[in-house]
């Protein structure tokens, strides 16, 4: 499933039905959460009919799209077959219990609903929410692909405005010659990685750039009378910056992760718990702008693209352990050079990084990836296949 994504531009009072659409498609999702909980034994087709229902009772309900309805249930259904799948595996901590969603930005149709202009340059939806013709920008043509291989279309609120994201069904796949190389990527937070080679990528830290930014607009939000046009206008202020920093790095991962790809046939790095690392609240901010789970993602992806190994590999020990001899060295976190009795000396990130490559090279088959979506750093998608790309 390919992404495509275009900026929106239209009127005020369009703008205002898509609001009122993407709050419909909470409220529907809201309700089917609630009928499954008073009701644990229903199943996904129970939920569909509950749409029918609703449209039947809320008139404000039957102005969406019947189709886009469906995808609002499918919505909650996801969450609940999420919570149950968590159930069955046994994962650690929290199950993922399905919540009432209050920040929904998404509204999404189906096959019916809406009509591409003859152009392909403005699209028209039909229902009865009023959204009516939106005209689209962006780098990509949609006369490449037939309106039957279109399944569906979002229309997607940001601080910046509002985008309309097209998923096509189309595999994704580019080849490109073999260049007999494999590499190991230790990631770190003085630099972003470094191989197996020895070279080293610098973190970028967008956020730590950007942080004195951000607090002048949290300030300003502050300081501005809650409910005021004023405290308004600061809010969205402070979301298009916070916006900035999240396109940074989802731009940096991107290109990096594609370049690490085209130029090695095979890519091992660590399966690190993020959700755990970040439990130190001494580190907790820069992992969380390091974005290696990102990084790891599109990584996967890619590899899936140019039809590339991409191994993840058990972390413990990689640096504790000699890339030479095996022998375990121990040493603390300050402790930047990895110096053994067999005579090796090494950087301690560089060490690491030759001991994910052996345990890449060392491991059957293709391990690396395990359903991971690039396209799901938009939010909610009923759409899970994992080949999705996206464009403005």
């Amino acid at each position: 499933m390919i992404v495509l994504e275009f900026k929106a531009y239209g009127k005020a009072p369009q703008f205002s039905a898509i609001d009122e659409a993407i709050r419909t498609v909470q409220f529907i999702r809201n309700k089917c959460i609630r009928y499954w909980m008073d009701n644990k034994e229903v199943g996904q087709a129970t939920l569909q009919r509950l749409c029918a229902v609703l449209a039947r009772e809320f008139p404000f309900a039957k102005e969406l799209n019947s189709m886009a309805r469906q995808a609002s249930a499918e919505r909650a259904w996801s969450a609940i077959t999420r919570f149950y799948e968590n159930c069955r595996n046994q994962v650690l901590g929290k199950k993922g219990y399905p919540q009432f969603q209050k920040d929904n930005r998404s509204v999404e149709y189906k096959t019916t609903g809406w009509a591409l202009s003859e152009d392909r340059k403005s699209i028209k939806f039909t229902d009865h929410k009023g959204i009516g013709t939106l005209k689209l920008k962006g780098t990509r043509d949609l006369h490449f692909y037939p309106l039957d291989q279109i399944k569906r279309v979002r229309l997607v609120r940001r601080a910046d405005g509002y985008y309309v994201q097209f998923c096509i069904k189309a595999n994704r796949d580019e080849e490109v010659e073999p260049s007999g190389k494999a590499i190991g990527l230790d990631v770190g937070l003085n630099d972003f990685y470094t191989d197996s080679n020895a070279q080293t990528v610098d973190n970028p830290r967008f956020l730590c750039k950007g942080e004195a930014r951000i607090k002048q607009a949290q300030r300003r939000v502050s300081k501005c009378v809650k409910g005021s046009k004023n405290r308004g206008k600061a809010r969205q202020v402070l979301a298009k910056r916070h916006l900035k920093i999240s396109r940074q790095r989802e731009d940096h991962a991107v290109k990096l992760a594609r370049s690490v790809i085209r130029s090695n046939d095979l890519v091992a790095y660590e399966d690190l718990r993020i959700k755990n690392m970040v439990k130190n609240h001494c580190l907790a901010k820069s992992i969380n702008d390091a974005s290696w789970f990102q990084f790891r993602v599109w990584l996967e992806y890619f590899g899936k693209v140019f039809k590339k190994v991409t191994v993840a590999v058990p972390p413990q020990g990689t640096s504790q352990e000699c890339s030479s001899c095996g022998t375990v060295v121990k040493k603390s976190l300050s402790t930047r050079t990895h110096v053994c009795r067999c005579g090796c000396s090494l950087g301690r990130d560089h060490n690491a990084a030759r001991n994910i490559l052996s345990r890449g090279l060392s491991t059957t088959g293709h391990v690396g990836t395990f359903g991971l979506d690039p396209s799901n750093a938009w939010g909610e998608t009923s759409s899970t296949e994992v080949e999705a790309a996206k464009s403005g």
